[in-house]
Parts: C-alpha cells; sequence; structure tokens
C-alpha cells in the first residue's frame, strides 16, 4: 500500500486523488482529522486505513511489510508561526522518524520541502545539494524545512529512492481550510465577492514597481504530476534521489495574478493597493523564480499550465461553487 501523510490537507488531498485516478485505492491516509473543513477534502475518494498523526509513527514500525511507498506531505505550514519547538516537532523530528524508519525498511520516500528554504535568493533558486547548509530562510518553517534537507543528506542510511520536493507557490483546489496561509488566487476571489477589488500589497523597495512582485505560481494538479512521476521513476529502477525544485521555472507578477483572476470571474480589474504588513515586510519575498533543469534532466518532460490557464482552471471549476478536486 501506499501511505500519503497531510492526506486532509490541500496538496496531501490532491495527491490522494492523483492516486485513485491512476487506479491506486488501498492507500493510507494519515493526518490530524479533527477539522471538518479538511476532512471535507477526502470525500469521494478511495482508501483503505486511516491513521492519525499522533499514531502512525509507532503503526509505521510495526507494519513495514505492508508499505511499499510513502509521501509525506504533512507539515506545520504557518510562515507566520514563530514557535520553534512546533517545528521541531511537526516538520524536523516527525519527518527524520519517517525516514529513519524507511531507511531501515528499504520503502521508498518523496517528501515535502520547500521554497521557504531559498530567503531571499542570495544564493539564488537552484536545487543543488552543495549550496543547501549556506541557505537563509526568512522564518522558522523555512529554517525547519532546510534543516531536515541538511539533516538527510548528511544521512549514510537511506531509503532506496528519496525525494526532497522544493515546493514554491502552490496554488488551486483543496485549500478551503487554510485561512492566511491560502494562496493569493483564493483570496483575490474572495475578496472580490465581498468588495468587488483586490488589494495587493504595496512595493516597499525601490527596485519593484506596486504589484511587480513575482513568485512562481505553480498549479496543484501539475505538483501532482510530478510527484507520481518519481513514483515511476522508482519503480522502472531510475536512481535518481535528490532535492527538486517544484515550480513552473517562470516568475510572474502579483499584478498578472489579480487580473487573470478577475478575467476568469468575467470581471473587469480593479486593483488598489495597501502596506504589507509590518509583521512580515522585513522577510517578505520580492521575487522567486524555480530553477528547473535538475527535473527536465531527471526525465520529467511534460508541460505546466500557465498561470493564466491555472487560473482560469482553478477559479471556474472550483472557487466559482467552491468544489473539491
Amino acid at each position: 500500500m501506499i501511505a500519503v501523510t497531510g492526506a486532509a490537507g490541500f496538496i496531501g488531498s490532491c495527491m490522494v486523488r492523483k492516486l485513485n485516478d491512476e487506479g491506486h485505492q488501498a492507500l493510507i491516509v494519515v493526518d490530524e482529522f479533527s477539522r471538518a473543513d479538511k476532512n471535507r477534502n477526502l470525500e469521494n475518494k478511495d482508501f483503505a486505513l486511516k491513521i492519525d498523526r499522533a499514531d502512525f509513527i509507532d503503526w509505521l514500525e510495526k507494519n513495514t511489510d505492508k508499505v511499499d511507498f510513502i509521501y509525506h506531505l504533512g507539515a506545520r505550514t504557518d510562515t507566520t508561526e514563530q514557535d520553534v519547538a512546533i517545528f521541531d516537532e511537526l516538520n524536523l523530528n516527525y519527518s527524520k522518524a519517517i525516514w529513519n524508519i524507511c531507511s531501515e525498511a528499504q520503502i521508498p520516500l518523496v517528501y515535502a520541502s520547500s521554497a521557504a528554504t531559498y530567503g531571499l535568493g542570495e544564493l539564488g533558486y537552484d536545487d543543488r545539494h552543495d549550496i543547501i547548509e549556506d541557505l537563509k530562510p526568512l522564518n522558522p518553517y523555512g529554517r525547519s524545512k532546510n534543516d531536515f534537507d541538511i539533516w538527510a543528506l548528511q544521512q549514510s542510511s537511506k531509503p532506496p529512492f528519496w525525494a526532497g520536493m522544493k515546493f514554491f507557490n502552490v496554488y488551486g483546489p483543496n485549500e478551503y481550510h487554510k485561512g492566511r496561509m491560502a494562496s493569493v488566487i483564493f483570496h483575490t476571489v474572495r475578496q472580490i465577492k465581498a468588495t468587488g477589488g483586490m488589494k495587493l500589497f504595496r512595493s516597499h523597495r525601490s527596485d519593484f514597481e506596486d504589484g511587480q512582485q513575482s513568485r512562481d505560481f505553480v498549479y496543484i494538479k501539475d505538483v501532482i504530476e510530478v510527484l507520481y512521476f518519481f513514483q515511476q521513476q522508482f519503480e522502472a529502477g531510475k536512481k535518481i534521489s535528490g532535492l527538486y525544485n517544484l515550480g513552473t521555472g517562470t516568475a510572474r507578477s502579483f499584478w498578472d495574478l489579480a487580473s487573470n483572476t478577475f478575467k476568469a470571474m468575467d470581471l473587469e480589474p480593479n486593483i488598489s493597493f495597501i502596506d504589507t504588513p509590518a509583521d512580515i515586510r522585513d522577510t517578505y519575498q520580492y521575487f522567486t523564480e524555480a530553477n528547473m533543469e535538475k527535473l527536465k534532466k531527471a526525465g520529467y518532460h511534460k508541460g505546466f499550465h500557465s498561470l493564466e490557464e491555472g487560473i482560469d482552471n482553478y477559479v471556474r471549476n472550483y472557487l466559482k461553487e467552491e468544489k473539491i478536486f
């Protein structure tokens, strides 16, 4: 069976859908299942076992013979949380425990890292292993992800295959529960419905005009295609373990994002600006763009949705009526 942690969350639930669509119904879904808004993400999906996050490590230690592959996508992802102990427990130590079991039992592992590890991009956005220890994440979340990447690279005992995925700005269906951490597209639609307009953060740097702050926005349907690609590569005997960027390779501005969201809602753009909140201003990323050459060299040649295509699909098919993927 295939196990998916964070299975009721955004990326995890979409991965469960992808696995179901590929014929995998005997899944193990792992999460903290106390929230109805998250549990909705697993409606109409097939799985064999449902295990609480707190019980999974013990269960896995005793049942490694039942697990063929693990997608470890569960994490604390709040970039505004400052309690390092929370990230040590949920992102670092929990991931170490899964890695160690996978190494001992020789279970392949794909896990969620993050582009937050790159900080302000002082060293660029290259998924090279030799720069990992020199990266400067801007918050405890990013540091927890980078700390685990560093630790994983130092291990002499490894799973038979592993891939750490540096997710850039992922957007798409099943993020209804994420609150402040949901994508800007999600918040744009909500704000347009409520007020008829969208307020973007004003630039506080002279080298960026208002609205031209840019990120590498990647649609969730492309993300799960890449994740499944790595499972296929392992099954085909390809030895391509390592850290990988997962973006599109093209940065787009928040102005482009907002204007295309209005277009997908069949409305004329009504965009204004507000100051970036003081609590995130010093750690706000003005530009991110994934170097995707490593993934291409690993054999992944499918295209990615453009920002226009992804927003249109997301807004018209999901956000319009708040449907689940």
